[in-house]
């Protein structure tokens, strides 16, 4: 009931434009910007401090009161100090009483204490009203005015009524607010802040892990080899030659395990015959990330498309070219045109520029800008058909770069397999289960057991 209150509260049309009084204890740099951008919205703000002195540093319109004074002109205070600071507040619990706390603060490592400092203020000051918000917005965002990245404000707390006006003075300042329950939540909302790029550590440590394998495979191949059997030195193939080998093949594996985990989800509920029992926690985790498996592996892509695009203009490919050339006018003689390898070469050009371009239009639609302007059966077309289609598309394009390749012996130095066909391990397996996974004998049972059907159910009806 309170639940639906509440939201009505935050449709329905404000009756006057007169803002309340916002206290805000603490003079520090997040108090000032958060003061500043209240007054600039048509809040009145008066801060606690310990000194009463005006500063420079504060802001023309506010006004500055002992902790005391200044909590009883307002009824929502913001507590802009930090934990260990809090005790001082047990001395104003009279004053305080009924009031609403809003905490902002924030703990220089996860989970550093073992209640939130949200929780840690509610047992200090249990007759106040405790919410926890502000804390995921920084002082420069607000000194700024740069907030696009940053607008969301995450608010949680016990009283229903004090959320709700936390909540309005979050809009009336432009953002955001995101209720995310009770106050047990501090916790997981002061975490935000710490959190450096939670989502992309596996495919960041996989991507490195995977990188240094292949650059130091090409490098033995490529390098060591040729000066050790045939006395040259290549080693400035360090610079353009390898990173254009080891770019393309991370690009085609990383796109081919972004769709492997669903191949694997489906072999998964085949084999339970439902989907109402929980994956392996490692296949759910590669399922979440596998959007930034995707943007790595672009940035790959995009990376290889560049290099290829200088080779070119490499003293390595000027010196190649000329001496052909002079080799033909020495030896009297004119290469005539190979039509097979034109045609190759330009299907293997052509494969790779169409599967560069669906795989960008992949890379865009995954912003959340664009993928909220679509529904969810259009978000799905793309990243799943157009999704196959461009794995399609690159597996083609090296398997054509390579053609017969892999049937001459030269190719295997030290017995060991060029990097092209290394890279084509994954996606070529995606795509051989993927095909047996959508003949209509499988894809009707696999529908079946997606949409509810179990092969054996626990409740009989």
């Amino acid at each position: 009931m309170n639940k639906n209150s509440s939201n009505i509260m935050a449709l329905a049309p404000s009756t006057s434009n007169k803002r309340e009084t916002v206290c805000i204890f603490g003079t520090g740099d997040f108090g000032r910007a958060l003061g500043h951008k209240m007054i600039q919205s048509g809040y009145p703000v008066v801060y606690g401090s310990r000194s009463t002195q005006i500063s420079n540093l504060i802001p023309r319109d506010a006004e500055v009161l002992s902790h005391a004074e200044a909590a009883k002109k307002a009824a929502v205070i913001i507590i802009a100090i930090q934990r260990q600071h809090y005790n001082f507040l047990t001395k104003l619990a009279d004053v305080l009483h009924g009031k609403v706390l809003v905490d902002i603060s924030n703990n220089l490592k996860l989970n550093q204490y073992p209640e939130s400092n949200a929780e840690y203020l509610a047992q200090l000051l249990p007759g106040s009203k405790v919410v926890k918000g502000f804390n995921t917005v920084s002082a420069w965002a607000l000194q700024s005015g740069t907030l696009d990245a940053s607008r969301q404000v995450f608010i949680c707390g016990d009283d229903v009524e004090a959320k709700q006006m936390v909540m309005n003075i979050v809009r009336g300042l432009g953002l955001t607010p995101v209720d995310k329950g009770s106050l047990l939540a501090a916790q997981e909302i002061e975490n935000y802040p710490l959190q450096l790029f939670p989502t992309w550590k596996f495919p960041i440590f996989l991507s490195l892990g995977l990188g240094l394998f292949f650059f130091f495979y090409c490098l033995v191949l490529d390098v060591i080899y040729v000066y050790i059997h045939e006395n040259n030195n290549f080693s400035f193939f360090i610079a353009i030659t390898v990173p254009n080998q080891v770019f393309p093949a991370m690009a085609l594996t990383l796109f081919g395990l972004v769709y492997l985990p669903g191949i694997f989800a489906a072999i998964v509920q085949l084999y339970r015959g439902t989907k109402y029992r929980r994956f392996p926690d490692w296949l759910d985790k590669w399922m979440l990330c596998r959007k930034q498996l995707g943007l790595i592996a672009l940035a790959f892509a995009s990376l290889h498309a560049v290099f290829t695009l200088v080779t070119p203009l490499r003293a390595f490919s000027s010196w190649r070219t000329s001496r052909r050339i002079v080799s033909q006018v020495l030896n009297n003689q004119t290469e005539p045109l190979n039509h097979t390898n034109a045609w190759l070469s330009d299907s293997y050009l052509a494969l790779g520029i169409l599967g560069f371009f669906v795989f960008v239009l992949l890379g865009i639609t995954s912003l959340p800008s664009v993928s909220n302007s679509v529904n969810w059966r259009e978000f799905r077309f793309i990243q799943s058909k157009l999704g196959y289609l461009a794995l399609i598309l690159c597996t083609a394009h090296t398997l054509i770069y390579g053609g017969d390749w892999f049937l001459n012996p030269s190719a295997y130095k030290w017995y060991l397999p060029d990097i092209y066909m290394l890279s084509l391990v994954v996606p070529c397996a995606v795509l051989v289960v993927k095909f047996v996974l959508i003949l209509p004998c499988v894809d009707k049972h696999l529908t079946k057991i997606r949409q509810g059907w179990e092969r054996n159910p626990r409740y009989s009806e």
